[in-house]
């Protein structure tokens, strides 16, 4: 099964799509409507060595109406979306988002 899930941090780094994935994925540009990003501070120490930050952006739901987040949507199969919940750390949690294009894709959204 294929599962479209939305990047707008680490997930899209080349680095860590070998590393989880094996590999890079295929991906094309698209937005997450109605959220903004904030921070986290990330304590998984492989995580941070992983991504080369210990500060990451987190998507929080905005009530303006014009809030987009650009990115990439990622197209994974059951084995890789396995290995994202899994890289992900607690301070996020996946949901599922609408997009731009009209497309609704998972994300890791701030818990």
């Amino acid at each position: 099964m294929s599962h479209l899930v939305f990047s707008y941090g680490t997930l899209a780094q080349a680095g860590v799509q070998l590393e989880i994935f094996g590999g890079p994925v295929p991906a094309d540009r698209d937005a997450v409507v109605g959220y903004t990003l904030g921070e986290v501070v990330i304590d998984d120490p492989a995580v941070v060595a992983l991504s080369g930050a210990a500060v990451h952006p987190g998507l929080i739901a905005s009530d303006d109406p014009g809030a987009e987040v650009e990115g990439v949507v990622l197209m994974l199969d059951d084995a890789q979306l396995a290995a994202a919940d899994d890289y992900e750390v607690d301070a996020y949690r996946r949901i599922a988002v609408p997009l731009r294009s009209g497309r609704t894709a998972w994300v890791y959204a701030l818990a």
